[in-house]
């Protein structure tokens, strides 16, 4: 059997986890929006059309904000097609997708479904076919309470009380050739900045998240970032990451050692943002918000052949047990830049790349990537804690000294609970963590998670939707301070331990 240490001290900290790491994103794509939140013919379904056993299973995940409408989507959106009566809306070419788009639902329905959730709105602007004016337009409307054309327009449409959202999204993806409007770094760090500046003019409590690049893999990444943010500094408050992987090479052990990648991804980008910080003397540290992320098996597919459906499936992946064991790692990556990356976004939440997934009118079922997601959104809440963890290593074909081990640990001192998270990449060994507590005084044993499977490959699906599901028989001894725990191959693992109040 493997063996692995961790060192967890209460003094060595990180930072606190922002509750918005564990947020998602909800586009008009395929049927996130249409046969996914809204199916007004679903037995379920209420009076506006949004499904509840959709936002049960949304619900428990405990997520805190939800980013909307887009993505590419966004792009070519006239958010003013969205709103007023159902009957009067338009239905437009959406060039993004090749769909059309009927704006059934909008800004105020999204709003309404964001309550229903329990989650805040992420909201982003159309900077491709549209600018500054479009977007203060849209922030009076949604945060103004009243006495201007355009929050009145809010007020007649049935909404007294402004949608009072605090985070905004200049843009998505403006360095992307299949972005609709994509633009140079110059170009869109002056059209940001300008944006920045009329959106807080009208509401000054805002938050804004400029663009980065669209993945690590853009041949203008880091130029992109640095040009963008020599342009915007002073008035954005985040710059985003998107990044995606996969395994269609067939490469389980460099699959998981993607995480390693992400990790310098957001090294780079925090890099980024301290040098324009020094290089402006400015006193503002800007954050991170890593706004897309998840695995995407078809990320190289094009939009659907046949053009102008309404709400068709796309990117419906599904997703194995080797899947959900990377979404592990990359929740441990995101909550080991906790001091950074203040927002994260799973891309997406239902049925397009998602981990809950429907049949119009009908069945619901939680793919693999559900529960740790799951997990670490109800169990990761509190001070991320920096581990010393020494681990047996691997070279893959992208990465060496990869370690089985890939852990954190996340200590609620408000309720007295310590939360390891743990990923046991090694496939065929199980794996001996052995934990030191000794900061902590007396510990006790709450519950071993395990999510496993024989089978990498195995998925949940309609026909069977609990081939793979976790359970708390994990193997966890607590004594003095002193944790011992098995870590089986190929497993994500969640081990729940109470510290005595003081």
């Amino acid at each position: 059997m493997l063996k692995s240490k961790m060192l967890i001290d209460k003094d060595f900290q990180i930072a606190e986890v922002d509750p918005r790491v564990y947020g998602s994103f909800i586009e008009h794509l395929g049927r996130a929006v249409y046969g996914g939140i809204y199916d007004p013919g679903h037995p379920t379904a209420d009076a506006q059309g949004f499904r509840q056993d959709a936002i049960e299973a949304i619900k428990a995940l405990n997520v805190p904000i939800v980013r909307y409408p887009g993505g590419n989507f966004v792009s070519g959106y006239n958010w003013e097609d969205g709103v007023g009566p159902v009957a009067d809306r338009k239905r437009r070419l959406e060039l993004a997708w090749w769909t059309i788009e009927t704006n059934a639902v909008g800004t105020n329905e999204f709003a309404d479904w964001a309550k229903l959730a329990g989650t805040e709105v992420m909201m982003a602007v159309n900077l491709g076919t549209r600018g500054i004016d479009a977007a203060r337009n849209l922030v009076e409307y949604c945060n103004h309470p009243s006495g201007t054309y355009w929050s009145d327009l809010r007020i007649s449409h049935g909404y007294k009380d402004p949608h009072k959202f605090k985070t905004w999204c200049l843009g998505n993806e403006m360095d992307g050739p299949w972005q609709i409007g994509a633009m140079t770094a110059y170009e869109y760090g002056r059209i940001a900045n300008e944006t920045a500046k009329a959106m807080k003019w009208v509401d000054p409590e805002i938050e804004l998240v400029a663009c980065g690049s669209s993945s690590r893999d853009m041949k203008t990444f880091a130029d992109w970032e640095a040009t963008v943010l020599d342009l915007t500094y002073e008035n954005v408050d985040y710059l985003s990451l998107h990044q995606y992987y996969n395994n269609n090479k067939d490469n389980t052990y460099d699959f998981l050692a993607t995480s390693l990648d992400l990790d310098q991804f957001i090294d780079s980008v925090a890099s980024i943002c301290d040098f324009v910080q020094a290089k402006k003397r400015s006193k503002k540290k800007l954050m991170l918000s890593l706004d897309e992320w998840n695995v995407w098996k078809s990320i190289g597919t094009s939009r659907m052949e046949e053009r102008w459906q309404i709400a068709p499936p796309e990117f419906e992946d599904v997703y194995t047990h080797e899947d959900a064991l990377a979404v592990g790692c990359y929740l441990i990556t995101i909550l080991k830049h906790a001091d950074r990356v203040k927002m994260a976004c799973l891309a997406q939440l239902i049925n397009t790349i998602a981990p809950i997934m429907t049949e119009n009118n009908g069945a619901i079922w939680l793919q693999t990537t559900y529960f740790p997601f799951l997990h670490a959104s109800n169990f990761g809440r509190g001070t991320v804690l920096r581990s010393i963890t020494s681990s047996p290593k691997y070279d893959s074909k992208d990465f060496t000294d990869v370690p089985y081990l890939e852990s954190i640990s996340v200590h609620d001192e408000e309720n007295g609970t310590i939360t390891i998270f743990a990923v046991n990449r090694h496939l065929d060994e199980s794996m001996e963590l052995n934990v030191d507590l000794r900061s902590f005084g007396e510990t006790t044993f709450v519950e071993h998670i395990v999510l496993e499977s024989n089978d990498l490959k195995a998925s949940n699906t309609k026909e069977n939707p609990r081939n793979v599901l976790p359970h708390n028989g994990g193997h966890t001894t607590v004594d003095q301070g002193k944790v011992q725990a098995v870590l089986n191959k190929a497993s994500w693992n969640v081990i729940r331990l109470k510290t005595k109040q003081a």
